[in-house]
C-alpha cells in the first residue's frame, strides 16, 4: 500500500487533490480503508483518464457514414441461407473442437441488474418460468447437454471450461450462489471466476467525484476490461494449460444463448477465423443496436447513435436494409487472437462516454442524488477489437431462435423479464411441435402449430424443455412423437425418463 505522502503527490500531479478535502474529517478505520482504494488506482494514468473524459465529452462522436460499407459476402455464414451440407459440416467441426478440450466459454457478467429493479447479479435473475430457473442455471444446464452431445459424437470425456468475469460489485454474490447451488452439478475447478477492473467516474470537466467523504464513485470499465482483467488474472495462462484454442464470448443477459454454439464455431474455425460475431437481422432501420460493418477498410462495430439516418435505411435490390447485420454481444476469438490483444492492442481500445447520474458528496460534505447526468463513466466495450482481426467473419443467426437479451423492468415496451420468458416458451413450444407433439391448453384444446417462437406471443404455450434435455430442440422426436400433452408441460430428466418407459 502507498503511503498517505505518495498519493497526494500522485492526486496533486494528476490535478486531483479535492479527493482528500475531508481527509481530516474520517477515522482511523476510514483512512485505511480510503488509502488502499486510493492505492490500488492507477494514479500514473489517472491524469490521462480525467482529460481523455472531459475531452471525449465535449465533443461528440463523428458520423462515419461515408466510410462505412457492408461485410464482405464471403466472410458470412448464415443459419438461414447457407446450405444444409455446411451447417452439418460445421456443427461436426464445432463438437469435434469440444469433444478435444479446445473449446472454452467466457460470460461478461460484471453488471448488476439495477434496470430490472435488483440489487443483484443479473445472471441470479428468475424470469418466471415453470421451472423457476434462473438464468445462471439455464446456461450450466447448456453446458452439460454440449459436453455430453459432444461426448456421444466422438466417445470422448470432455470439458468446456467457464470463465466467467465478474465486477467488484458481482463478485461475492455470484461465487455464493454458485456454491450454495453447488455449481449446477459442474466441477468447480472448471468454472473460473475473475474480476475486472473499476475506475473512476468523472464530472464533464474531468474531477474525480466523490461518491463518499472516503469513497470515490467507481464503476467497472465496461465489458471491454476483459482484456486487462485477463492480464491482471492470469486467465491466458489458464487457458494454455487447459489446451482452450477457442473461446465462445457472450453477455449474462440472453435467455437463448447457445453456449459453445458448435455450428458458430465450426464456421469459425473452417473459415481459420481468429474473431468471429453473431448477428441478427436489424428489426428496423433505427433499431438501437450496433451494426457490423467494414469502415475505411476495417471490420468494426458502428453504434446506432454514430449512423444518419439515411444511411440506417439504405436497402439492397432485394428490399433488405443494407446495413442489417445487428450486433448482439455473441463472439469468437481464438486464444492466440486475445493474447495478440492483451500483448499489443489493449492500450489502443477506443473509450466510449457514458454519461450518468452519479450519486456525490458536495463541498460541505452531504450526501447528494442528481437528477441529470453530472458525471462521465469512461467504458470499452468488448468489439472494439475487431479493427485487430486478420481474418473476421460474420454469422447471421435468427433472432427468434437465438437472442432475447433480458435488460429492463417489466413495464418497459421490450427486452424485459416477460419478453424473456415468452421467447423461451415460444421456442420450446416450436420445439415440441415440429417433434410431432400435439399440445392442449387448459381447456383440452388443441394448441395451432403455428404458435411457434416470437416473444411477441402474449402468452405461448406453457411448455418448458430442460437444457439437460434437449439443446436446440435434438432429440425430442423420441420423445414426443405422436403424443398428446397437456400444457403446462415441464420435459425435465425426470418427465423425459417417464415418456421413454411409455
Amino acid at each position: 500500500m502507498l503511503s498517505l505522502e505518495q498519493v497526494k503527490q500522485s492526486l496533486e500531479s494528476a490535478g486531483q487533490s479535492h479527493v482528500l478535502q475531508f481527509w481530516p474529517e474520517l477515522c482511523e478505520v476510514e483512512r485505511d480503508r480510503f488509502l488502499q482504494e486510493l492505492s490500488q488506482l492507477d494514479l500514473k494514468g489517472l491524469k490521462d483518464h480525467c482529460e481523455g473524459a472531459a475531452r471525449s465529452a465535449a465533443s461528440p462522436s463523428a458520423s462515419l457514414d461515408q466510410h462505412m460499407e457492408p461485410v464482405p459476402p464471403e466472410s458470412i455464414g448464415s443459419v438461414r441461407k447457407s446450405d444444409k451440407d455446411s451447417l452439418a459440416e460445421w456443427e461436426n467441426e464445432g463438437l469435434l473442437q469440444i469433444s478435444e478440450n479446445r473449446v472454452g466459454i467466457l460470460l461478461l457478467a460484471g453488471g448488476q441488474g439495477t434496470r430490472l429493479g435488483v440489487q443483484y447479479p443479473k445472471g441470479m435473475y428468475n424470469v418466471g418460468l415453470p421451472s423457476g430457473k434462473t438464468l445462471y442455471q439455464i446456461q450450466t444446464e447448456r453446458i452439460h447437454k454440449i459436453q455430453e452431445l459432444a461426448d456421444r459424437k466422438y466417445g470422448s470425456k470432455c470439458i468446456v471450461p467457464w470463465y466467467i468475469m465478474t465486477s467488484e460489485f458481482t463478485l461475492a454474490p455470484t461465487e455464493k450462489f454458485f456454491k450454495e447451488n453447488n455449481y449446477f452439478g459442474l466441477e468447480p475447478s472448471n468454472i473460473v471466476m475473475f474480476e475486472q477492473r473499476m475506475i473512476p467516474a468523472v464530472t464533464f470537466d474531468g474531477k474525480v467525484i466523490l461518491q463518499g467523504k472516503g469513497k470515490l464513485a467507481m464503476a467497472p470499465d465496461g465489458n471491454g476490461g476483459l482484456y486487462q482483467a485477463l492480464v491482471d488474472n492470469k486467465v491466458l495462462e489458464d487457458m494454455k494449460k487447459r489446451g482452450v484454442e477457442y473461446l465462445h464470448v457472450y453477455c449474462v443477459d440472453n435467455i437463448l444463448v447457445k453456449m459453445a454454439d458448435p455450428v458458430f464455431i465450426g464456421f469459425c474455425v473452417s473459415k481459420g477465423a481468429d474473431c468471429g460475431a453473431k448477428v441478427v437481422e436489424k428489426a428496423y432501420p433505427a433499431e438501437p443496436v450496433g451494426a457490423v460493418c467494414r469502415v475505411r477498410g476495417v471490420s468494426q462495430v458502428v453504434e446506432y447513435s454514430e449512423i444518419q439516418p439515411e444511411t440506417a435505411e439504405l436497402r439492397g435490390p432485394g428490399g433488405e436494409l443494407v446495413y442489417s447485420a445487428g450486433n448482439i454481444c455473441n463472439h469468437f476469438f481464438t486464444r492466440a487472437f486475445l493474447q495478440d490483444v492483451a500483448e499489443k492492442f489493449k492500450g489502443q481500445l477506443k473509450q466510449h462516454v457514458a454519461f450518468k447520474k452519479v450519486p456525490f458528496v458536495d463541498l460541505c460534505g452531504n450526501q447528494v442524488k442528481p437528477t441529470k447526468p453530472n458525471g462521465i463513466k469512461m467504458e470499452k466495450f468488448v468489439f472494439d477489437v475487431f479493427p485487430f482481426s486478420r481474418n473476421f467473419v460474420v454469422f447471421e443467426v435468427v433472432r427468434e431462435d437465438e437472442f432475447s437479451p433480458l435488460k429492463n423492468a417489466d413495464g418497459a415496451a421490450t427486452d424485459n423479464p416477460t419478453t424473456a420468458r415468452n421467447s423461451l416458451l415460444a421456442q420450446h413450444c416450436h420445439w415440441a411441435t415440429a417433434a410431432g407433439a400435439t399440445l392442449l391448453d387448459e381447456h383440452g384444446n388443441t394448441l395451432p402449430r403455428t404458435a411457434s417462437a416470437s416473444a411477441g406471443d402474449s402468452h405461448p404455450a406453457l411448455c418448458e424443455i430442460s437444457p439437460l434435455v434437449s439443446y436446440f430442440g435434438e432429440g425430442l422426436e423420441q420423445l414426443l412423437k405422436g403424443r398428446t400433452l397437456p400444457t403446462p408441460l415441464i420435459l425435465d430428466e425426470k418427465r423425459a425418463k417417464e415418456l421413454q418407459a411409455q
